[in-house]
C-alpha cells in the first residue's frame, strides 16, 4: 500500500485524538476532527483505535459529524483493528448508506469468518437505495459461498461496476474463471469508470491473463500500472507467471506513449489544435491519449509552442495536464523544453509525483546526455514508478549505472529489471 500521502498533517497522536474527542458543535475552524480521523492510521494503538470507536458512538446526525463517522469506520478497516469488529457491525444497520458501506469495507480488510456478520452482510443486497459493489466485492474476499445466489442476479444488473464485480465475485466463489472475459472487455468499454474499475476486478480475481489487455486500456497509468503490478507481484510469488511474461507490458505502460494504447474515443474531423490541447484537461484520459496521438500525428510543428503557451497559462497548475504536457515534449523530441523537463523531474510537489517519471522517459526520447547525472539522483527517491522509469531512460541514454544502485531494491519488480539486464 502506498502510504506517502498519509502523513500531510502536522499533528501528533495525541492532538488528533483530542480533536476527534471534541463534539462538533464545539470544534474550532483551525481544527477538523475529519483530519483527525484520516490522520490516525498513521498510529496503530490501542488509544487511537479506541478513539476512532468513541468517534462512531457520536451520533449527532449533522453532516459534518456524519461524515466524521464513515471516515473513522475507514481508518479502523485501514489499521486492521480487530477490536473495532464489534462496533462496526452495528453500523451494517446505519440509516446512513455511505456508513454502510464503509462498515462492510472495514470488515473485509480486517476480516471474519462469524457466518451471521457474513449472512448481515449479504442481507444489504436487499436494501434498497444501497451501494452494492463493496458489499459483493467483499462477500467475495471473504469467500462466503452461501452468498452466491444473492450475487447472481447482479451479474445483468444495468450499472456495469456492479455487474462487473457480481461477475467476478462468482468466478472466485465458485473457482471457476471461465467467465472473466466479460471483465476483460469492459477494459474497451466508453464508460471510463468501468474501464477503471474493471481492473480492480481483474486484480482481485488474479486474473493474470488480463496483464496485457490491462496495458493497453485507455485510462491514467496509474490505474494500469497498479493492474500490472498488483498481478505481476502476485503472480511471480505463486509461480504463475514470471517477470519475463509482464514485462514489456509493464514498460509499455510506463513509457506510455499513445500507439501502445487501443483506443476507444475517435474524430468524425480534424480538430484544430487549440481543441486538442483543451483536451488535455480531461479527466477521461482515454480522451486525452485520442488527443495526444492526433497532436503527433498531425500538429507536430505547431505544438511546442502550443504547448508552452497551456503550460504557461494553466497546465503548470493541473496535475493531469502537466503530466501530458512533459511528455508530449518527449514524443515530440523538442529539445528546448529540456529545464522545464528538469524542473519536473525534481518537483517534490506531491500532486505532480507521476509527472516525475513522465519527464524522465521525455529527457530520454529528446536524448540529451547532460539527463544522465539529474535523472541518476532519483534512483534513491522512494518512488516506485519513478526509480523504474529512471532505469529506463537511463537506457535509452545508453548508462547502465542503475542497475547496479537497484540491484537490491526493496521492490520485487524493480529487483528483476536491474539483475535482469
Amino acid at each position: 500500500m502506498d502510504k506517502r500521502f498519509y502523513s500531510f498533517f502536522n499533528l501528533t497522536e495525541d492532538q488528533a485524538i483530542a480533536i476527534l474527542d471534541t463534539p462538533q458543535n464545539q470544534i474550532s475552524e483551525d481544527d477538523s476532527r475529519y483530519i483527525a480521523a484520516s490522520h490516525l492510521v498513521n498510529f496503530n494503538s490501542e488509544k487511537s483505535i479506541a478513539a476512532l470507536i468513541r468517534a462512531i458512538q457520536q451520533t449527532d446526525p449533522e453532516m459534518e459529524n456524519r461524515i466524521v463517522r464513515r471516515k473513522a469506520v475507514e481508518t479502523l478497516g485501514r489499521l486492521q483493528a480487530t477490536a473495532a469488529l464489534p462496533i462496526i457491525r452495528e453500523c451494517l444497520s446505519d440509516p446512513d448508506c455511505y456508513m454502510v458501506e464503509n462498515a462492510v469495507w472495514a470488515i473485509g480488510e480486517i476480516g471474519t469468518e462469524d457466518p451471521e456478520i457474513l449472512q448481515e452482510i449479504t442481507q444489504l443486497l436487499d436494501r434498497e437505495a444501497q451501494t452494492y459493489r463493496v458489499i459483493i466485492q467483499t462477500l467475495a474476499k471473504l469467500d462466503y459461498k452461501p452468498a452466491i445466489a444473492k450475487i447472481q442476479p447482479f451479474t445483468t444488473d444495468e450499472s456495469l461496476p456492479i455487474s462487473s464485480a457480481a461477475i467476478t465475485a462468482l468466478c472466485r466463489l465458485n473457482r471457476d474463471f471461465s467467465q472473466m472475459g466479460q471483465i476483460v472487455a469492459l477494459l474497451q468499454n466508453r464508460n471510463v469508470i468501468a474501464r477503471r474499475l474493471s481492473i480492480q476486478d481483474l486484480i482481485d480475481a488474479n486474473y493474470y491473463a488480463s496483464i496485457p489487455e490491462i496495458s493497453r486500456c485507455p485510462v491514467s497509468l496509474v490505474f494500469r500500472l497498479r493492474g500490472i503490478r498488483m498481478l505481476g507481484e502476485a503472480g511471480i510469488q505463486e509461480g504463475e507467471i514470471t517477470f519475463t511474461d509482464i514485462q514489456p507490458y509493464l514498460e509499455k505502460s510506463l513509457i506510455d506513449h499513445p500507439n501502445s494504447l487501443s483506443l476507444v474515443h475517435s474524430y468524425d474531423t480534424l480538430p484544430d489544435l487549440s481543441f486538442l490541447i483543451h483536451e488535455l484537461y480531461e479527466t477521461d484520459f482515454g480522451r486525452c491519449y485520442t488527443a495526444i496521438k492526433t497532436i503527433l500525428e498531425n500538429y507536430a510543428e505547431a505544438a511546442p509552442a502550443a504547448l508552452f503557451a497551456a503550460y504557461e497559462q494553466e497546465a503548470k497548475n493541473d496535475y493531469g495536464a502537466h503530466f501530458h504536457v512533459m511528455k508530449l515534449f518527449g514524443w515530440l523530441k523538442h529539445a528546448p523544453a529540456y529545464d522545464l523537463l528538469i524542473e519536473a523531474l525534481h518537483n517534490k510537489q506531491p500532486q505532480f509525483q507521476k509527472s516525475r517519471a513522465a519527464a524522465a522517459i521525455a529527457l530520454a526520447e529528446i536524448g540529451d546526455p547532460r539527463a544522465i547525472p539529474e535523472i541518476q539522483s532519483c534512483l534513491t527517491a522512494q518512488i516506485w514508478d519513478l526509480k523504474y522509469a529512471s532505469l529506463l531512460a537511463l537506457e535509452k541514454l545508453g548508462d547502465r549505472s542503475g542497475y547496479e544502485v537497484l540491484a537490491n531494491d526493496s521492490d520485487l519488480l524493480i529487483r528483476e529489471k536491474a539483475n535482469g539486464c
